[in-house]
């Protein structure tokens, strides 16, 4: 009822840290779902399990390798993988930095490489970093820093 109520009663929109969590909001007429943790090997077979079921099932990818995953395992004919690229500003969790060198030539592959297989949705930063903040201050400070270098990674 909470996610109903936060989506203003679209069942759109919506990031999961679980294939529990996917699986419990799709059965629950939710078909637009971001599974926010990069793919892993893994849990491959679930989530194009949802992909195939779901209108938008989206994921995170941080590197090389999480692309090839994907390429490797392509949707049935008509359905693409939807990849937003995952960026660790300061959290160290997960996420390519945007100051990495490679991390736009990931980008470049991601939304060129094979259009037919993978589409890129967007930039995607996560601040965990935040947690351990004693302020409203600290985390608006790390949230100013977070968009700062997500916007100059998407401008460059």
């Amino acid at each position: 009822e909470g996610a109903e109520l936060a989506t203003g009663g679209s069942r759109r929109g919506i990031a999961v840290s679980t294939l529990a969590e996917a699986r419990f909001f799709a059965a629950g007429g939710f078909d637009d779902i971001l599974y926010a943790v990069p793919v892993p090997r893994c849990r491959l077979p679930e989530c194009a399990e949802l992909a195939r079921r779901l209108r938008e099932f989206q994921v995170l990818v941080d590197s090389a390798e999480g692309l090839q995953l994907l390429l490797q395992h392509p949707l049935p004919a008509g359905k693409r993988w939807l990849v937003w690229l995952k960026l660790d500003c300061g959290n160290a969790r997960a996420g390519i930095r945007p100051t990495d060198p490679e991390a736009p030539a990931l980008a470049r592959a991601i939304a060129l490489g094979s259009p037919d297989l993978v589409t890129l949705v967007g930039v995607y930063a996560h601040c965990g970093n935040t947690y351990g903040c004693g302020d409203t201050a600290a985390v608006q400070a790390i949230a100013r820093d977070t968009t700062a270098a997500v916007m100059e990674f998407v401008t460059a």
